[in-house]
């Protein structure tokens, strides 16, 4: 756990020693009200809640991710670092979740920054709370497992640009598996098992309930899950490289 906290440190100091963070947060923090107050109407639905916001935040989740993520091993590899990281006495796993961690502070705290909303509907009426704090955990759940699957396929390449597009296609594909409209494609073209495998998959599904206000089990776990394969695959990638140059 030392160690785990020592790569921690290290990857949370690195996003804001670089504009990174800050930009990332001022986009996000800009973008989601912006899409919530003019593309989700939030004044002419005459309703003090967030749904307009919670709407639009897993497709600003599916770019913004992976942004994030994709130079955590690309970097590493770009710059020639990772034979030197794989050097020290810290084991792949503290590695692989520091890296994870850090990132998932910086959404955290991109997501803080949409909280003065919260504050304007309770000024506003007497929305319910409790599904407020729901949506916002299943937006952190999703947000974590976007960055893992980014993390995950930024230890494929050493071109961040390359980790960007593949993130977000993945993120992409994650979303759109539980659109009606891909189900019922699905279930015209393909078998019932394969339909379900791919409801299955489908984080958006995951992500209503928590908006919902329903914290289920087969929901964290879903996310868990996907979090933790994520993250063991990137540690895996990353070990067939050890001393494998870029």
């Amino acid at each position: 756990m030392h160690t785990l906290f020592a790569v921690y440190r290290r990857e949370l100091a690195a996003y804001f020693l670089t504009p990174l963070a800050y930009v990332f947060m001022a986009v996000f923090a800009f973008t989601a009200p912006a899409f919530a107050f003019h593309v989700g109407r939030f004044f002419d639905t005459n309703r003090a809640d967030l749904a307009p916001l919670f709407d639009y935040l897993p497709w600003l989740l599916v770019v913004l991710m992976p942004a994030l993520a994709m130079r955590s091993w690309a970097e590493e590899r770009d710059r020639g670092t990772l034979e030197f990281l794989m050097a020290l006495p810290i084991p792949l796993w503290a590695s692989a979740a520091g890296k994870f961690l850090a990132a998932w502070s910086v959404a955290a705290l991109a997501l803080v920054l949409t909280m003065p909303m919260w504050v304007a509907v309770n000024y506003l009426g007497s929305p319910d709370n409790a599904a407020i704090a729901t949506g916002y955990l299943g937006t952190l759940l999703l947000a974590g497992g976007y960055l893992a699957v980014g993390q995950a396929l930024s230890a494929t390449t050493a071109n961040q640009v390359v980790a960007f597009v593949l993130g977000t296609g993945a993120a992409f594909l994650l979303t759109m598996a539980g659109l009606p409209f891909v189900l019922s494609a699905l279930g015209q073209n393909a078998p019932a098992a394969v339909s379900e495998f791919v409801a299955g998959l489908s984080a958006l599904d995951h992500y209503n309930a928590f908006r919902h206000g329903v914290i289920g089990l087969p929901d964290l776990v879903y996310f868990l899950g996907l979090i933790v394969v994520s993250l063991t695959i990137a540690g895996v990638l990353i070990a067939e490289r050890r001393g494998g140059g870029r």
